[in-house]
């Protein structure tokens, strides 16, 4: 429970910083992508289930305060929260170069994903203006706040893990 509610907790606090904190420091109106950085963190850190669960609830939010079609961040977040969860096994708390990789891959993918499905299906063909001047701005930005943001999710995981196996030792 105490997992759950801090997780809660971690995605009010990311959704709110990117929609007004970070919306205020955008550079030519690019912002990182805190949810991206949050999904892809719990999905390798703790797995397929939990990484679609996360990213479900953290696209919902967007969905429901500024998306156009209810569920369309939903679905396309919980893609990513599932698929960073298959890199569980090779993830290790020390090495930050593989979440780093995950994460500009997700936010990457999910850029294309949104020019695929929001721009290029009404006619907006022009794929080179939108890579250079949203998509490469954007995946740098959110690669600057990776550097600081993951390190606050990976010190709140390990924290909520040796919380976890203390209570389970109780019980055993």
């Amino acid at each position: 429970m105490r997992r759950k509610v801090t997780v809660f907790i971690i995605i009010v606090i990311c959704y709110l910083l990117q929609t007004t904190v970070f919306a205020a420091l955008s550079f030519a109106s690019i912002a990182p992508n805190l949810m991206i950085i949050l999904v892809s963190a719990f999905g390798f850190m703790r797995g397929k289930k939990e990484g679609l669960y996360i990213g479900f609830f953290c696209g919902l939010i967007l969905d429901i305060f500024g998306g156009n079609i209810l569920g369309f961040y939903a679905l396309v977040y919980m893609y990513i929260g599932y698929l960073n969860g298959y890199f569980r096994k090779m993830f290790y708390p020390e090495d930050i170069k593989l979440p780093m990789l995950l994460i500009a891959g997700s936010d990457l993918g999910y850029n294309l994903f949104i020019y695929f499905f929001l721009f290029l299906f009404r006619n907006r063909y022009d794929f080179r203006y939108y890579f250079l001047n949203l998509m490469l701005p954007e995946l740098v930005y959110t690669m600057v706040i990776t550097i600081f943001l993951y390190v606050i999710i990976l010190k709140i995981n390990q924290r909520l893990e040796v919380i976890e196996k203390r209570s389970a030792s109780k019980f055993v």
